[in-house]
């Protein structure tokens, strides 16, 4: 976790939430800005097809919607999808201490841009046709694929059913197995 998040998030309330709750919903006021100390949130919104298209997966040391301190509700759903902990603080809070110290202020600002650059890079790689090149972009700046329980996940993260997404895992494999039969 970056340390400037731990000054920033001091004597935040801490809460332990279990899978499968939210910590808000679309529309909902905002209030508060969370840290995830433990476990795993998703930020998730329903297309009008009814496909979820998952936003963030903030893990540990993650800031869950972190734009949303400058907006009036929230656009997406923050779902558990693992036992967390997590350090609560009101948004109020958050800004005076952004705008009482100029270091946190600009480590905050710098975490911001970080992540709009991850946000267009995704775009980017959703904006690809097929699963095959959206996963290979993927893989290109993440390394490889996490452990098979969670690939749903970035089927979620590439904008592909989970079904698609495994056929092109299969494709792969096979694909390999015969390269290395010639």
């Amino acid at each position: 976790m970056e340390s400037f998040l731990d000054a920033l998030f001091e004597g935040g309330n801490v809460q332990q939430k279990e899978p499968d709750t939210y910590l808000f919903h679309v529309g909902d006021p905002v209030r508060f800005v969370h840290l995830i100390e433990e476990g795993a949130v998703h930020l998730e919104r329903t297309q009008v097809n009814g496909q979820v298209m998952c936003f963030q997966r903030a893990h540990p040391g993650d800031v869950i919607a972190e734009a949303s301190i400058y907006a009036e509700a929230y656009h997406c759903d923050a779902r558990l999808v693992e036992r967390a902990r997590l350090r609560r603080l009101s948004i109020e809070r958050l800004i005076k201490r952004l705008e009482a110290d100029p270091e946190l202020s600009r480590a905050w600002q710098a975490r911001l841009a970080r992540t709009v650059q991850t946000i267009r890079l995704l775009a980017e790689i959703r904006g690809l046709k097929k699963v095959e090149q959206r996963l290979d972009a993927w893989i290109d700046h993440n390394g490889t694929l996490p452990a098979k329980g969670q690939w749903q996940d970035v089927a979620q993260e590439l904008a592909v059913t989970p079904e698609a997404f495994y056929r092109e895992i299969a494709r792969r494999r096979t694909l390999k197995a015969s390269s290395t039969l010639d």
